[in-house]
């Protein structure tokens, strides 16, 4: 797996926000957070671990390798931008959520800097 696809980045931002959040991420876990069957998350995982992506930890579920703890922070980042973003919008959350997954996999780095240099801009200045 040279290039990711955006179920393989779905997963590694799964897995990584639940790693913050609980410590573990297991099949289970992961398959209610993508709304999927067990069985899809197990051939996922399989193929990211091959890949070098996640190691499975006995009994605990898995873990990220550095390469995608990488993955996970740089999506779960292009999450957050393009949150506050559509948040400036006044956009209902549903609608936000929907945008961003997919938005986050198919905007370029220098798109999303700018965007994220603009929120900042945005949120310093003083409401009217």
């Amino acid at each position: 797996m040279t290039h990711l696809t955006t179920p393989n980045e779905d997963y590694l931002e799964r897995i990584y926000e639940l790693l913050n959040e609980k410590g573990y991420a297991r099949v289970v876990d992961i398959a209610e957070r993508l709304d999927v069957k067990p069985a899809s998350v197990t051939m996922m995982v399989k193929k990211l671990e091959i890949s070098g992506y996640i190691l499975r930890e006995r009994y605990r579920g898995f873990t990220l390798t550095p390469k995608g703890r990488s993955v996970g922070l740089r999506i779960q980042k292009r999450h957050k931008i393009l949150s506050e973003f559509l948040h400036l919008l006044h956009l209902p959350d549903r609608v936000i959520e929907h945008d961003i997954e997919g938005l986050e996999h198919y905007l370029s780095d220098q798109t999303l800097a700018q965007l994220e240099t603009l929120v900042k801009k945005l949120k310093k200045q003083p409401s009217r």
